[in-house]
């Protein structure tokens, strides 16, 4: 590929996920768009990359950046961040607000759903202590075609073999052919919908706890700010975000602030007597 050719895919990728890619990022390029160069009919990444130049292509553009997003997820991933919202976030913000109050949970980038399900078997254990309050859950990603895989709630042995403890899969599962499918029930906890991290993320509403995890290492820095300060405007004074175990927001962004003694927990900075909240 020319490095006029790179330079395109380098842009679109940035514009329209934030995912930041270097040269020896290529070998993902023809693996993941191969599909696509055979379905378009092109002869090569280059040849894609003229398609892509100037922006007339927006269904092709989308295409791109689908291909080319990262979808891992698995169930309860990185325990400690479920835990502290079952023993800690949760019961805290319950005690704080007003009877009738929603609380609202945020899974970003859900991919097929596992991060969002877990918290909804989450919330299903905790229903004695909310006592009939109403939560809402909302599971966000730029790909279509994952949140289609999320609605559903349908998963392999593999994945659900992967965090998910066997007591809670014969709980909250039924088996279908070689495939397991979550009740109905919880399905019904979380709304799934399209929403990209760069984009106005306004009509979202205002959440209490947000997880965003595992995404912020495909930025570079400047796009990382950009995210946190969008996310920073969607959280509760006293809310929680929840990053990956290996981010940070340090040197990025002076808007969050670490919970001391909880490894991936952040609080809003300058509040810090509501944050005290969460570990009360």
């Amino acid at each position: 590929m020319t490095p006029q050719g790179f330079a395109v895919f380098a842009e679109v990728l940035r514009a329209g996920s934030g995912l930041a890619i270097g040269p020896d990022k290529l070998y993902l390029l023809e693996t993941r768009l191969a599909p696509i160069l055979r379905a378009e009919a092109l002869r090569d990444l280059d040849a894609l990359a003229l398609l892509l130049k100037g922006g007339g292509r927006p269904a092709l553009t989308r295409a791109v950046v689908e291909a080319m997003t990262t979808n891992e997820s698995s169930f309860f991933r990185d325990t400690t961040p479920f835990t502290h919202v079952r023993t800690q976030a949760l019961p805290a913000l319950h005690a704080a607000r007003p009877a009738g109050a929603k609380l609202r949970l945020w899974s970003a980038a859900a991919s097929t759903g596992q991060e969002a399900y877990s918290l909804a078997m989450i919330l299903h254990d905790l229903r004695p202590l909310l006592a009939g309050r109403e939560v809402e859950i909302v599971g966000t990603d730029l790909a279509r075609e994952v949140l289609a895989r999320a609605r559903e709630g349908l998963y392999s042995q593999f994945e659900v073999q992967r965090g998910l403890p066997v007591a809670m899969l014969l709980k909250h599962f039924r088996k279908e052919g070689e495939m397991w499918r979550l009740a109905e029930a919880l399905r019904g906890m979380v709304r799934f919908q399209e929403a990209n991290l760069l984009g106005d993320l306004r009509p979202l509403g205002r959440f209490d706890l947000i997880f965003c995890r595992n995404v912020l290492i495909y930025f570079d820095p400047p796009t990382k700010a950009r995210a946190l300060e969008a996310i920073a405007r969607q959280l509760a004074p006293d809310g929680r975000l929840y990053l990956g175990g290996a981010e940070t927001v340090l040197g990025v962004t002076d808007r969050f602030a670490p919970v001391p003694g909880d490894r991936g927990v952040y609080a809003l900075a300058g509040a810090s007597a509501a944050a005290e909240l969460v570990r009360a």
